[in-house]
């Protein structure tokens, strides 16, 4: 095979650089949702991800677990984007909906609903009922982790997703909560390329920290905030609790133009 027909060969799911060669050409998010749920491009999270599938726990015997990326889950028109970090082993991967079906998934739509962006206050399962309203969930990466740790190359290669998803959600995007350290360094470059000027220095993720980001372009301004991740850790303990999870969704609401 020569060059050029190397060159023009369509992105294959196992090639390391999917993401990158197929996000781009998604004209919208139906067709970008299938996509990543064929990717294959991070051998290590496939082989976990598969492994979790197969052998899964206990308490979830009974379940055919999705075992595949996670795609993005809300409305094509949302104002407000909300950035985990991955699908859980045995949530996301569990019942294919991101934040579904583990305690990170319950105690975050019981917050949206708080605020009513959320039709009901639990999520267990795809075909539940549950709809976001102005809202959508979406993560840097798509496969469950080993750990709940991905790699930052493996970050990287999913990237392209994520910035493809927040590229065609931009007409109407108006502000976006990132849960953690890990999403926020993931999200900041993805927010410069899509035409969000970053402050220099670039700004550092806090709890409560809050940036407006001028659009290059003849968008509006994006509201950035930073919110402790609902996992199971930072919960337990009492870093993070409905009540603050509450105000976050409840302020990013109002710059967002989602209450009444």
């Amino acid at each position: 095979m020569g060059t050029h027909e190397t060159a023009a060969r369509p992105p294959h799911p196992d090639d390391r650089d999917f993401p990158a060669r197929r996000a781009p050409g998604c004209p919208g998010l139906a067709e970008l949702d299938a996509a990543v749920t064929q990717c294959r491009a991070c051998p290590r999270l496939v082989a976990w991800r598969e492994d979790v599938a197969v052998t899964k726990r206990r308490a979830f015997q009974d379940w055919e677990y999705w075992g595949r990326p996670v795609p993005g889950f809300g409305p094509p028109d949302a104002a407000l984007v909300v950035v985990g970090l991955a699908p859980a082993a045995h949530g996301g991967n569990r019942t294919g909906r991101m934040f579904t079906g583990d305690d990170s998934g319950d105690i975050l739509v019981k917050a949206l609903h708080a605020v009513g962006l959320a039709s009901q206050p639990t999520s267990t399962h795809r075909g539940d009922g549950l709809e976001l309203r102005g809202v959508r969930l979406a993560a840097p990466v798509h496969c469950a982790p080993p750990q709940n740790k991905p790699t930052p190359g493996e970050r990287d290669t999913c990237r392209p997703w994520l910035a493809r998803e927040l590229e065609l959600l931009s007409p109407a995007l108006r502000a976006v909560v990132v849960l953690g350290a890990f999403g926020w360094q993931a999200v900041l470059p993805v927010l410069s390329h899509a035409g969000w000027q970053l402050p220099r220095p670039r700004p550092v993720f806090g709890h409560g920290a809050q940036v407006t980001l001028p659009s290059a372009g003849t968008g509006r301004e994006l509201h950035l905030l930073g919110c402790y991740h609902p996992s199971r850790q930072n919960t337990f303990t009492g870093r993070l609790t409905l009540p603050m999870l509450v105000d976050v969704f409840q302020h990013a609401a109002d710059v967002a133009g989602l209450n009444p």
